[in-house]
């Protein structure tokens, strides 16, 4: 094994598989081990470019900026974990809400099962938080260290003044999105407006502390160091792509019965006897933009994301050659093989996977809007005290004592009045009015009682009531049991 391995990136590019002395697999094992190669993706512009810097716009607006958007005295979206509440603008979930979170989990994962099965790694390509901060932090080492030319010959050069101060202000500029980015995501979990004074006195509590160092530097090494490594190795959304998708799933694709056999411009001019090239002239445009560093030619390959920049390079090439653009573009293999127009792309979409997996998410997202406009903002839970048993008082009253959990969602306070039913002449003291602040939980005991006679001995079912006095909708009920002594 170690005659085989000489210098990793040789051996990787140029070496022959051995023919004695190991196995194919063996050489793949040895591939494997081999030293990273730099990518260094080519800048590109055109419409994907474009709409994928729509895409980095929104999602950091949105991430950045929801923090500090205010909601009745409050910020708009926190959560909450020390008292155990999550805010959502008007919506104000406990942990007895995991339904909803349960609800809002199966949603992201049906839609990513839909979007994948129409369009590929559309996720991947546009709005992953892995494009979008590599996206963000190669825009700053192009503006820095120059484009991709400038770049490998920068990381050629010997240390220099020159090479010294550009890539310091690199990686400090990472450091401020890094930690920045560390900050707004501990912002969801503290108020941010309280947690950005304690960064600047340096008065950060230890759990605070690691999440924004964690946090930022996750961010550092992934998007500035590991980068293509971790679409490739890490993200098990790669491992599993192909289970969702299927021979009318739009994917990158290169017509290789257009483009091949590939040349360059210069040769295929001096072709004779009839003999063709391809519209593909092997610019390599399409390689060298591409920031998994692969070859869409080759047909298509789990290290693609999708991105669509090798569409956007081939297009700029056949508009510059004057061959018509789509050499590489969005496909399917079906469309590929049988020379479907779009058209009929289009009306293979509506597919029986399509139709299961957008019933499905139907369904769901309208039972969980469904059970959000019809919640009542008001929970009760009803503790029997297990050191008081049913009992007989004066006058023969039976009585059961209880601790209620009153849980007030509502934004606003209230003042609820407290009744039972279940049994004749059944009272509770006290019956109230109970005031509950906004957002708060309170333990009220109460006294449940009897008439002599009434209910049989042993077990009884009846139901305590909570109904606000300013507001009619706010109204619950919770079963208990009522014991009567045996006589």
């Amino acid at each position: 094994m170690d005659k085989v391995v000489k210098t990793p990136k040789q051996q990787q590019e140029a070496d022959p598989p051995p023919t004695s002395g190991g196995t194919q697999d063996d050489y793949a094992v040895i591939r494997m081990y081999a030293a990273r190669e730099q990518i260094y993706p080519r800048e590109i512009q055109g419409r994907f470019a474009s709409l994928r810097w729509l895409c980095v716009f929104l999602t950091q607006l949105v991430f950045y900026g929801l923090p500090w958007i205010d909601w009745n005295g409050r910020q708009a979206v926190l959560f909450d974990l020390a008292s155990r509440k999550f805010y959502l603008f008007g919506l104000v979930l406990w942990p007895q809400d995991f339904i909803w979170l349960a609800a809002l989990l199966i949603i992201c994962a049906f839609s990513l099962f839909l979007f994948t099965a129409i369009a590929g790694r559309v996720w991947c390509g546009y709005a992953c938080p892995q494009t979008v901060y590599t996206e963000i932090f190669m825009w700053i080492e192009r503006r820095i260290e120059g484009n991709r030319s400038a770049r490998m010959r920068l990381d050629r050069q010997p240390l220099s003044f020159d090479k010294a101060w550009r890539k310091t202000a690199k990686h400090l500029a990472w450091g401020v999105v890094a930690l920045w980015t560390g900050i707004s995501f501990v912002g969801y979990f503290s108020p941010i407006r309280e947690l950005l004074p304690d960064v600047g006195s340096f008065a950060l509590g230890p759990w605070e502390m690691f999440w924004i160092v964690f946090y930022g530097f996750a961010t550092y090494g992934n998007a500035g160091w590991m980068r293509e490594q971790v679409c490739k190795y890490m993200c098990p959304y790669a491992r599993f792509q192909s289970a969702m998708f299927d021979r009318d799933s739009l994917v990158i694709t290169y017509d290789g019965a257009r483009g091949e056999p590939r040349m360059p411009a210069a040769k295929a001019a001096k072709l004779e006897g009839g003999a063709r090239a391809g519209d593909c002239i092997d610019c390599t445009m399409c390689v060298q933009v591409c920031p998994t560093g692969i070859d869409i030619r080759q047909g298509l390959q789990y290290m693609c994301i999708g991105c669509a920049a090798c569409v956007d390079a081939c297009d700029s090439v056949m508009d510059k050659i004057k061959r018509p653009r789509g050499l590489i573009r969005y496909s399917t293999e079906n469309a590929l093989e049988q020379g479907f127009s779009t058209a009929g792309i289009r009306r293979r979409l509506f597919r029986p996977r399509i139709l299961i997996y957008s019933t499905i998410l139907g369904a769901v997202i309208a039972l969980f809007a469904g059970s959000l406009l019809v919640r009542t903002p008001l929970k009760l839970d009803v503790i029997r005290d297990r050191g008081s048993m049913g009992r007989e008082v004066e006058d023969g009253i039976i009585e059961n004592v209880y601790r209620l959990q009153i849980i007030n969602t509502d934004e606003h306070g209230h003042r609820y009045r407290i009744t039972a039913t279940g049994l004749a002449g059944i009272s509770v003291d006290p019956a109230g009015p109970v005031d509950v602040a906004a957002t708060l939980t309170q333990s009220v005991p109460i006294r449940v009682r009897v008439p002599h006679g009434v209910g049989e001995p042993g077990s009884n079912k009846i139901h305590i009531e909570l109904q606000a006095e300013d507001n009619a909708a706010l109204h619950v009920s919770e079963k208990a049991v009522f014991l009567v002594p045996r006589p």
